[in-house]
């Protein structure tokens, strides 16, 4: 598929950069201070809280839409069976887990719910060795095991495996893996995603106000308007992120995606969540895992910014 032109092709280097950096915060601080939002509204159950977040991201997702001009391209992903294919998994896989993260972050487990997102870009690095045939490098190696053996620690001091980390973490890996086979940009396959899933959501919620069941409109007027904010805090992190996509390398992009399950992290520290010492042993093998990873992709680019000269 050809993609429009870019918008940063009359930017100078140093206003990219800036304005890159700029859209990259936006995108990273709003997903790393979501949980506060879903603590707010904790009194919404899970499965409700992710029908209001479908429901009111299609029409603030239109208007992003319409003023990006991205119209045909959310055209052509419907009149194209094997992309509508790949939207189709992607879209049940993304409100799995929102769905996993809601119920994580009200049953207090943000501290794993902050993990899952830690070793997501570590699970991609794996699943290109096994599905892809990728080689890791030896710090990239090291990475994995130190978050291996982070798990582990955890696992054995708690007596079960961290469940809710390893699905949002698997869960977006897959994810990840599949939107990249769909020949559609960030903001689009979002908008199609929530177009999937809207059907569903909408019946949902309209089952639980035909039943009085709802929180939306009989939890008082603070809660509905709190509800709908559902839609624009689910669209604008991502449309800051596939701004700040199109202006920096993807080095320095993977290094700040750190900074939001680090947010959430703290978060959880802040709202009293009980950090044990396996908590701490882990946290300490998963920063060091990220430290790792992190410089390994920094000192990448420079070879590949070397060669390229």
């Amino acid at each position: 598929m050809t993609q429009p032109g870019s918008d940063t092709a009359q930017e100078t280097p140093e206003r990219q950069w800036r304005e890159g950096i700029l859209s990259a915060l936006v995108a990273y601080l709003v997903w790393g201070f979501l949980p506060v939002y879903f603590i707010i509204v904790k009194t919404v159950p899970a499965l409700e809280l992710l029908a209001h977040r479908v429901i009111w991201a299609v029409p603030f997702g239109a208007l992003i839409i319409y003023a990006r001009k991205q119209w045909p391209e959310v055209r052509w992903a419907f009149t194209h069976p094997v992309t509508m294919a790949y939207m189709v998994a992607t879209s049940l896989l993304i409100a799995g887990n929102w769905l996993v993260y809601i119920w994580a972050v009200q049953q207090e487990q943000i501290f794993q719910a902050s993990l899952g997102y830690y070793i997501n870009p570590l699970l991609f690095a794996v699943a290109g060795v096994f599905l892809l045939g990728e080689h890791l490098r030896r710090q990239q190696v090291l990475a994995v095991w130190l978050a291996a053996i982070g798990v582990i620690v955890l696992t054995v001091s708690g007596g079960k495996l961290p469940a809710i980390a390893l699905f949002l973490g698997s869960s977006f890996t897959v994810y990840g893996i599949i939107r990249k086979k769909a020949a559609i940009r960030a903001m689009p396959g979002l908008f199609v995603e929530t177009i999937l899933l809207l059907p569903a959501a909408a019946v949902y919620l309209l089952f639980l106000m035909f039943n009085d069941q709802a929180v939306f409109g009989a939890g008082g007027i603070a809660t509905t308007s709190i509800l709908l904010l559902a839609g624009p805090l689910t669209v604008i992190p991502l449309l800051f992120f596939a701004l700040a996509a199109k202006r920096l390398p993807l080095a320095t992009l993977g290094m700040m995606q750190f900074l939001a399950p680090t947010l959430q992290f703290l978060v959880g520290v802040y709202y009293g969540e009980q950090l044990t010492t396996a908590h701490i042993v882990c946290f300490a093998c998963i920063w060091g895992a990220v430290l790792l990873f992190s410089v390994d992709a920094l000192q990448t680019n420079r070879k590949l910014a070397r060669n390229r000269l």
